[in-house]
């Protein structure tokens, strides 16, 4: 497999062959993770599917360790050691899929932008990838109590009818996520973007029900299944807590339900067709199927 001088900024533990027809997928903490969604989101699915790291990018070449600073760490016999900013990349081979993963997460890097996102999109290239997805998280006038809304665009004609998503009509400032998706555009690989919505009143609070609803979505762009019991129990917890904490303030309980009256108006507003029986049958089938195949991923992490 050849490798260009562009990927000099990678360290490799490995590097991967024979991928079947790879999907990569993108979440980085910063700007476009809110309440870490999307970085809790990608980490989860690295080790419910047992990903393997390949490769690390050198932190050297793009963060200023003014603003991300390293960390001191004692490690054994209390020796200082110093954490570095990581950005690492991982593989997950999933039988019964009809693809396999490549997963970049860590932090949003702070410098040389362009050349970072060329050299990730180089690499996708690379490893034969055919699409390249990237996840993030805003915060939104939305309930805690309802359902997620994850929202999404994609390149792809196929993937817009198919999944629902729309065309890219966002102008504004953004995060890495955005100049991945641009670069991704302009050598002609396919790309989407999810988002998922997170309540406002809740941004600093880690959000399990928004991270699960962003990987329900996921496994349709991509078809691969992730089992995430341990997610699903989180997340049930999450709105329990937080359905107490509303409850015992009367200001915050009117105010949550103002949200829940616009929340349900507009989604009357919008309700559309029900997804077809034959659609249902071929999700449940692909689900039924890799479960069978990756019993030994059903645990959480």
């Amino acid at each position: 497999m050849m490798y260009v001088d562009q990927m000099q900024a990678l360290r490799w533990d490995y590097r991967p062959d024979d991928l079947r027809s790879p999907a990569v997928i993108c979440a980085l903490r910063g700007w476009s993770d809110a309440a870490d969604v999307a970085s809790s989101a990608i980490t989860y699915v690295v080790r419910a599917l047992r990903a393997e790291r390949f490769a690390t990018v050198d932190p050297e070449e793009f963060f200023d360790f003014h603003n991300t600073r390293p960390r001191i760490k004692l490690a054994e016999g209390q020796t200082p050691a110093i954490v570095w900013p990581e950005i690492a990349l991982f593989e997950a081979r999933v039988p019964g899929a009809p693809r396999d993963l490549v997963m970049l997460t860590g932090t949003e890097p702070s410098l040389r932008w362009r050349a970072f996102s060329g050299m990730i999109v180089e690499l996708a290239g690379a490893l034969s990838a055919n699409l390249f997805v990237t996840l993030g998280a805003m915060l939104a006038d939305i309930p805690h109590s309802r359902p997620v809304l994850v929202t999404g665009t994609a390149t792809d004609p196929e993937l817009v009818a198919r999944l629902g998503l729309g065309p890219p009509s966002y102008e504004g400032p953004t995060g890495i996520t955005g100049v991945l998706q641009a670069i991704c555009q302009d050598r002609g690989l396919a790309s989407a973007s999810l988002w998922a919505a997170v309540p406002h009143y809740l941004a600093t609070t880690p959000n399990p029900k928004a991270a699960l609803a962003l990987i329900r979505k996921l496994e349709g762009l991509v078809g691969v299944a992730v089992f995430a019991p341990g997610l699903e129990s989180a997340a049930a917890d999450y709105e329990r807590q937080v359905d107490r904490a509303v409850q015992s303030d009367p200001d915050i309980l009117a105010f949550v339900e103002r949200l829940e009256e616009a929340a349900d108006s507009e989604r009357r507003e919008d309700e559309g067709p029900l997804p077809s029986g034959e659609a249902i049958a071929l999700d449940l089938q692909r689900f039924l199927r890799q479960r069978r195949g990756e019993e030994p991923h059903t645990s959480g992490p």
